[in-house]
């Protein structure tokens, strides 16, 4: 079972090096299948922060959504195109395989071979039974399909339409008979009738099949050798043999090619859709070159997903990762507020209202008995100041100030320094584009049916504002129409004065409810404000539910 731990989109530094840190504390407790992840793009200041203390960035997974890689049968069971059909039955009913897929020899999927056309192969109707005489195969894949022995000749490897006759009617009747066939596409199947397998000879047919062991004298194996006839003999009896003979014919003569396949990274919930309306149960999957490589049945459907998610700094679907609510979440790590997630079964969920969940990983190295390693505890300071500002945010807690100090024994290192280098990395409104500002550091809510977003960069002083103004306006306002949101805010944040402008976009009543001082068009100064989770989030809901009202 895979378990990604991940924080939320568009992840700040405190999610990237929590899901880091915690990620390596359950490595170090001995899951092996733990891996840190990130559901959106590093930004400088955390590629600075991981560069110093020599991480790589968690891998990126934009989409956990089941997809159809993670039920399939990746031990497929198969065969080549020029199989035997009695080959083919044998595996079907060993492995009671309701479809078989047949490749060519490259490995690409030609169609699928199903039990039942095999059947109506084998046993066709009675209005058809002419046609089952013909066997489209080569000669010695005749001779193979009932362990016959050579006698004379050699079967060729030339695949033909071969005519199956039997012997067992007057010399005279079959003697006529044999006039209007084409001898060199007739396969004679007799008995010990010696006087049958003479007038065959003379004739020149393809081959002769003496069934039941029967002995066949040197003489008339000579003559039949002289003659080009392959003489065969058959163990069985002419029934069994004539039988077996039919199930020679390669099985890319009986594919339906027209079949229902997937892809592995296709959806499970759109997949479900189409295999529950197939007349399949059964569903070669393929990659973008046509390469089978697993199997898909319906039953599979009813597997478990072999991956789990462990959400960090934060605990609202809206936010997680495309795909959270359809896999298993198994543990939560957050200091905000709850979101109204509920799960099937009981999960470990540590909420605590600390300034960071670096901070709470920390903690949680301390509870498990295990020292938190010198490079994981570097990352864990650079997140809690980032998301303290160094302890000078309204969330910083009297544990958040412990846990840092702690911490920089551990990593050997200046916490004071470390923030002002981080936060000296950098500008992003000098920098970035105004979209890529306002996706920066931005999260979702969704209360009381409104869905809203509120984003928040910070800066070392705010000279850049002014200039982009306008621009972050024009962003903000494209992405509330792109997603239909009641509003968008976006916090820019001066580190050194703690203070903010608020810019906002969306609907004029929430806009014109706001009652800071206004500097600029759709733009609030917020002294003292620096703290999106405890001070600007819920003041917004409270605006937002006057509105309302």
């Amino acid at each position: 079972m895979e378990t990604l731990v991940i924080g939320h989109k568009n992840p700040d530094m405190d999610s990237i090096c929590s899901a880091i840190g915690y990620a390596r504390l359950k490595y170090l407790q001995g899951d092996t299948q733990v891996r840190a992840a990130r559901a959106g793009n590093t930004n400088k200041r955390i590629d600075y922060v991981l560069n110093r203390f020599g991480v790589s960035a968690p891998v990126f997974v934009s989409d956990v959504s089941p997809r159809v890689e993670d039920v399939m049968e990746k031990r497929v069971i198969s065969m080549p195109e020029d199989t035997p059909v009695y080959q083919a039955l044998n595996l079907i009913e060993k492995n009671q395989l309701r479809g078989l897929p047949v490749t060519d020899h490259d490995g690409c999927c030609l169609g699928l071979l199903s039990a039942f056309k095999v059947s109506q192969h084998m046993f066709p109707h009675r209005d058809e039974i002419k046609r089952a005489r013909i066997v489209k195969s080569s000669l010695q894949s005749i001779i193979h399909s009932f362990g016959g022995r050579l006698l004379a000749n050699r079967g060729d490897e030339e695949i033909k339409e071969h005519m199956l006759v039997v012997g067992a009617m007057s010399y005279e009747e079959l003697s006529r008979r044999m006039t209007s066939y084409e001898p060199d596409r007739v396969v004679l199947c007799i008995g010990d009738r010696d006087d049958v397998l003479q007038m065959a000879i003379d004739r020149q047919v393809r081959a002769i099949v003496v069934s039941g062991g029967l002995a066949v004298h040197t003489a008339t194996t000579r003559r039949a050798r002289e003659a080009g006839v392959v003489l065969i003999s058959s163990a069985f009896d002419t029934a069994s043999t004539v039988l077996l003979a039919r199930g020679s014919i390669a099985v890319r003569e009986m594919l339906d090619r027209d079949f229902e396949h997937f892809h592995p990274e296709a959806l499970i919930t759109d997949v479900r859709i189409k295999a529950a309306a197939s007349r399949w149960s059964t569903f070669p999957v393929l990659d973008d070159d046509g390469m089978l490589i697993g199997i898909l049945s319906k039953s599979d459907f009813l597997k478990s997903i072999p991956r789990q998610l462990i959400l960090v700094d934060h605990n609202e679907l809206a936010q997680a990762v495309d795909g959270a609510g359809e896999v298993a979440i198994s543990e939560i790590i957050d200091h905000h507020r709850l979101g109204g997630y509920s799960t099937n079964a009981p999960i470990h969920f540590w909420n605590n209202p600390v300034g960071s969940t670096s901070t709470i990983v920390a903690l949680l190295y301390r509870q498990n008995g295990v020292e938190v390693p010198k490079d994981i505890a570097g990352l864990l300071i650079a997140g809690l100041v980032s998301d303290t500002l160094n302890l000078t945010s309204p969330t910083a807690t009297a544990v958040d100030r412990e846990v840092r100090d702690h911490l920089a024994g551990l990593a050997e290192i200046d916490p004071e320094q470390l923030a002002l280098d981080i936060f000296s990395v950098g500008s992003p409104l000098r920098e970035m584009t105004p979209e890529e500002v306002i996706t920066l550091d931005c999260k979702d809510y969704d209360e009381d049916g409104k869905q809203f977003t509120v984003a928040q960069v910070e800066e070392l002083g705010l000279s850049e504002l002014e200039r982009k103004r306008e621009d972050l306006l024009a962003a903000m306002e494209a992405r509330v129409k792109k997603t239909a949101a009641t509003f968008f805010a976006l916090l820019v944040t001066d580190i050194t004065t703690q203070n903010s402008v608020m810019l906002g976009a969306g609907d004029p009543q929430v806009l014109a409810a706001i009652d800071y001082p206004v500097v600029g068009r759709h733009a609030w100064l917020m002294d003292g404000i620096v703290s999106r989770k405890k001070q600007l989030v819920p003041y917004l809901l409270q605006v937002a539910r006057g509105v309302r009202s």
